[in-house]
């Protein structure tokens, strides 16, 4: 079966666009100009991933973004106008698994999509979380690099399994110091920079020019283990 791919947005000829180029990647296509029709399509014909503007003639794409992760845990990349941090950060924090600003070429949607797609066909229970060549073991908490062990802190361990968990997905400031040094440490970035840079230095074949985890300026940090 095609998976579905439900396209949020007012405009029909950014629909009609988005909605050609994707049919002829192979998806099936539902399209929705507003949240009302959003929600009755979603919940009756559920996707596989959703792609959301936030500037919607009934009201906010963030709304929509609330009630459908109440439900569903299908990918959802906003594809809005707005570059704003604040509204890239908010939609992420809020379950957003990406953010691409337009204009934008098809290619690169089609690239995130079927990013999404991967990270969530792979969701299984394992004890060994992997990212190319490296290796992190749940039970044992060793982390190997071609089958060389790697020596972390425990931060630098969390802060590792986190990105590998959430490998293509964009992870916030606040979301990685509230989930690895807890609640009350959400202003602390520079805590994260240095251990970030230590983390590259060790799993980097050139920590200048990172491979694995990549900077998302001004927002956060993304794993890429494809």
């Amino acid at each position: 079966m095609k998976q579905k791919i439900l396209i949020v947005d007012d405009d029909k000829a950014i629909r009609r666009l988005l909605s050609l180029s994707l049919k002829g990647s192979g998806f099936e296509i539902i399209e929705a100009a507003n949240i009302q029709e959003a929600v009755i399509k979603s919940t009756s014909n559920i996707p596989d991933v959703v792609l959301l503007d936030l500037g919607l003639p009934d009201g906010s794409g963030i709304d929509f973004l609330k009630s459908f992760r109440e439900w569903s845990s299908s990918p959802l990349i906003v594809i809005s106008a707005l570059n704003q941090e604040e509204k890239k950060i908010e939609s992420l924090e809020l379950g957003a698994d990406d953010y691409l600003v337009k204009p934008f070429s098809t290619n690169e949607l089609l690239a995130r999509i079927r990013a999404v797609l991967r990270r969530s066909e792979n969701i299984k229970t394992t004890h060994i979380l992997e990212c190319g060549e490296l290796k992190l073991d749940l039970v044992a908490r060793i982390i190997t690099l071609n089958n060389n062990e790697i020596k972390v802190t425990p931060k630098e361990y969390d802060l590792l399994k986190l990105f590998i968990k959430n490998s293509g997905k964009v992870l916030t400031h606040n979301l990685l110091l509230k989930e690895v040094w807890g609640v009350g440490y959400q202003n602390e970035v520079h805590y994260l920079r240095v251990f970030v840079n230590q983390l590259r230095q060790k799993i980097e074949a050139d920590p200048s020019r990172p491979k694995r985890i990549l900077t998302e300026t001004g927002i956060g940090y993304r794993a890429a283990c494809s």
